[in-house]
C-alpha cells in the first residue's frame, strides 16, 4: 500500500470547509511530520484543522513520522516552507507515495522528483466522482470564501473535469 504523506495545507483547508472526513474516507491512513503537526495543532490551536488533526492522531489514522534525509530537507528548505520541504523529503524516501500538497512552488519541486501529488482540489474531485459530495463548484466556492486562492482557470478545469 502506498504511503499518503500530507503537508499542512490540505489538512487545514479541508477542515475549514468541513470536509476533513474525506481524507479518512479516501485514504484511511495518512502520514505527516512533526513540523506539520506543530503548525496545525500546536501553533494553530484556534484555527481550522487543529481539533480535527489532533483527534485523527489520537485515533491513529494520522501518524507522525520524521523524514530521515536531513540533508535533503535542508536543501529543500532553501526555497520552501519547512513543512513543505520535509513532506517532500519524506515522500521521496517512500517510493510510490502520494503527496498531499497545495502550494504551487512546492508542487513544482515535487514534480522535479517525479512524486505523485494531489491537493485539496484533487481530493474534492475524487469525492465528487465517488458521489461523496453533490457539487464540486459549491466546495470550490467554500474554499475561495475561506481564503484558499483558486485561479479562474483551475476552477473551470476542475469543474469541467466532473461535468459541472
Amino acid at each position: 500500500m502506498a504511503l499518503i504523506v500530507s503537508d499542512s495545507s490540505v489538512l487545514i483547508h479541508l477542515s475549514g470547509i468541513n470536509r476533513f472526513d474525506l481524507l479518512k474516507e479516501n485514504y484511511q491512513h495518512i502520514i505527516t511530520l512533526p513540523v506539520v503537526k506543530s503548525e496545525v495543532v500546536d501553533q494553530g490551536r484556534n484555527r481550522p484543522g487543529a481539533i480535527e488533526v489532533k483527534k485523527a492522531i489520537d485515533e491513529g489514522w494520522i501518524k507522525i513520522i520524521e523524514a530521515k534525509n536531513k540533508t535533503l530537507s535542508q536543501i529543500l528548505k532553501q526555497n520552501l516552507h519547512e513543512g513543505e520541504a520535509e513532506s517532500i523529503a519524506l515522500a521521496i524516501e517512500n517510493p510510490d507515495s502520494l503527496l498531499l500538497i497545495d502550494e504551487s512552488e512546492a508542487r513544482k519541486t515535487a514534480r522535479l522528483y517525479n512524486l505523485k501529488i494531489t491537493g485539496v482540489i484533487g481530493v474534492l474531485i475524487k469525492a465528487k466522482i465517488q458521489g461523496k459530495i453533490s457539487s464540486l463548484k459549491n466546495e470550490l466556492d467554500k474554499l475561495r470564501n475561506s481564503g484558499f486562492w483558486i485561479s479562474d482557470n483551475v476552477y473551470k478545469k476542475a469543474a469541467n473535469s466532473v461535468g459541472e
